[in-house]
């Protein structure tokens, strides 16, 4: 027996009340290169994951004691750090649900297929996986950073920001581009914010947001320099913009037109105060600052909110946007945000584009821009020149890959 075959961690425990549909995994993971353990007993499968840790479970969504949801929930108990995939036969809704539940939780998720499973489809599922490794990025005990290590790259500024292009659908040029945050660790690599942004203290945040903002000012003034002029938009929380210290960086930019700035409020709980709520867009509309709505359709934003706040652009959630093509409700909800926020005289920017197949018809809709990893994937400041410049418009590269507008599905 080889080496792969007997480290644990190269194991996947199937829970399911088919047989023959576990059968069928069974021998596709073997195909793999994973050995597998078959369980109609989700507590026995449950002692098992408690004693070997395999690097994979996948579950089955049809259980009724205990229901698959409260199994995902077990499994976060048991701090289990493998990953997890889902096995559809409920409607996709319901599969979704049990996604969002399980990254809530803190656990690996691959997704969820349906029945019957195709090799070439779960091959693409487990393609992030490095069989008898790790998952990367998962910590082995928590919390994975603390707060002193933190603090020292603060203070270190070893956290960098990246770029997430945007897209104008009115000329499928690069029109914009989203500041996001990342951890530049001198041992592990660059660390995605996820892994720290929970951690931080409300100080820190405060700290880094003012920070992000200020190197992304200063990356938009070399653009302009280069004669591009791009819309910057940045996360914040509510609670960071009542720091003053942060309003008053705006102010700090040079001579010259400066391209528009967009601040995203991101943080639900604190927008839950509709006077906080208020003051806050009022004061960043005095403050020459726009304000677009992060996550429409999950977030706080509703419609009263849209009435009375200036707001001037919403972002589609991705979780909309990346089923657009599988699911007529998801479409359904694109297309009616998309004529609500046109309506109301505001840019629609669709988010969490995978491929350029899906753009015609999110234009179709009425969403003003787009952006995601099938357009481009987040760079470095130096990339953003070069792209603007020679990056293909996305009807070019719709039009080179034989895409069409596509039908509402």
């Amino acid at each position: 027996m080889d080496d792969l075959a007997r480290d644990p961690r190269a194991l996947a425990l199937v829970l399911d009340e088919d047989p023959d549909a576990a059968a069928i995994l069974s021998l596709q993971l073997h195909v793999l290169g994973m050995q597998s353990r078959y369980y109609r007993c989700a507590m026995a499968m449950l002692d098992e994951v408690a004693s070997c840790r395999p690097q994979l479970v996948v579950m089955g969504l049809e259980f009724a004691d205990p229901d698959s949801i409260a199994l995902l929930r077990l499994l976060a108990e048991q701090e289990y750090r493998g990953w997890v995939l889902l096995l559809g036969g409920v409607e996709p809704k319901i599969a979704r649900i049990a996604e969002r539940v399980g990254q809530t939780l803190g656990l690996q998720m691959l997704g969820s297929l349906d029945k019957p499973m195709r090799l070439t489809e779960l091959r693409e599922r487990l393609g992030s996986l490095r069989l008898g490794s790790q998952p990367p990025g998962v910590p082995c005990t928590e919390p994975f950073f603390s707060a002193a290590e933190l603090e020292g790259a603060l203070a270190r500024r070893e956290l960098t920001v990246h770029y997430q292009p945007q897209f104008e659908l009115a000329t499928g040029r690069l029109s914009g581009v989203e500041a996001l945050v990342r951890w530049a660790h001198p041992e592990i690599g660059l660390i995605g914010p996820a892994n720290f942004l929970p951690l931080l203290t409300a100080g820190q945040s405060r700290r880094l947001t003012g920070y992000v903002l200020e190197q992304a000012l200063a990356d938009a003034g070399g653009w302009q320099r280069q004669g591009l002029a791009l819309s910057l938009s940045v996360n914040v929380t509510a609670d960071d913009l009542m720091s003053p210290d942060l309003l008053a960086l705006p102010r700090q930019r040079g001579p010259g037109e400066p391209p528009p700035l967009v601040f995203e409020i991101t943080e639900t709980a604190a927008m839950d105060d509709e006077l906080l709520g208020s003051e806050i867009a009022a004061r960043l509309h005095l403050n020459g600052l726009e304000i677009s709505v992060d996550d429409f359709g999950v977030g706080f934003s509703s419609l009263s909110r849209l009435q009375m706040l200036p707001i001037s652009e919403l972002k589609v959630d991705r979780s909309f946007v990346s089923h657009l093509h599988e699911d007529a409700q998801d479409a359904a909800i694109v297309e009616a945000v998309a004529l609500l926020g046109r309506r109301l005289g505001l840019r629609v920017v669709a988010e969490g584009v995978e491929a350029p197949e899906g753009v015609a018809l999110l234009e179709r809709f009425g969403c003003t821009h787009v952006q995601g990893f099938g357009l481009s994937r987040p760079v470095a400041a130096e990339a953003i020149p070069p792209l603007a410049r020679t990056q293909l418009s996305i009807r070019e590269r719709m039009a080179a890959s034989g895409a069409s507008a596509g039908i509402t599905p």
